[in-house]
């Protein structure tokens, strides 16, 4: 028992460790910002359909990016909430359909981030927000994590037991 405690702890950690390390790709690359941000650690937001060591993982790099990225209090505090919320509805749906997967991230984000840009940075219109915030997702988590859940599917029972 307490190995397995051990082992989930270490799968959330590397979990975290590559969410900030692909947010930072995607930072150098001019993708994390702009109209239509396309964060690649949103992909991982996938992670919950193998093991729910994914959930505080996710959080926690999504905490960590936030903050080491230079986000405003309102983005480190609910940007980091509306990826725990997407990671929870990933692994509760995960018995419904694989292609359920990415709907709760997408969701969300599209939600809460584009109240987050308003009152954070003042980005108007909150309209256009959320049809921006909604494409980036649906790149992000959609297409990104939909093809990072079928190539991890293959291994599973070794990656995740």
């Amino acid at each position: 028992m307490k190995n397995k405690k051990v082992l989930n702890l270490c799968r959330a950690a590397i979990i975290a460790a590559l969410y900030v390390v692909l947010t930072y790709i995607a930072n150098a690359l001019g993708l994390a910002s702009g109209s239509i941000q396309v964060r690649f650690s949103e992909a991982l937001t996938i992670l919950p359909f193998f093991t729910p060591a994914a959930i505080p993982g996710l959080f926690v790099g999504c905490l960590l990016s936030n903050i080491l990225t230079g986000c405003a209090l309102p983005d480190i505090i609910f940007g980091s909430i509306a990826t725990l919320l997407g990671a929870l509805g990933t692994y509760f749906l995960r018995k419904k359909s694989p292609w359920l997967a990415p709907v709760s991230p997408i969701v969300a984000n599209t939600v809460i981030v584009p109240f987050v840009l308003l009152y954070a940075y003042g980005v108007q219109p909150l309209w256009l927000s959320f049809i921006t915030v909604g494409i980036g997702e649906i790149i992000s988590c959609g297409v990104l994590g939909m093809l990072l859940l079928f190539a991890l599917k293959k291994r599973a029972g070794a990656l995740f037991d």
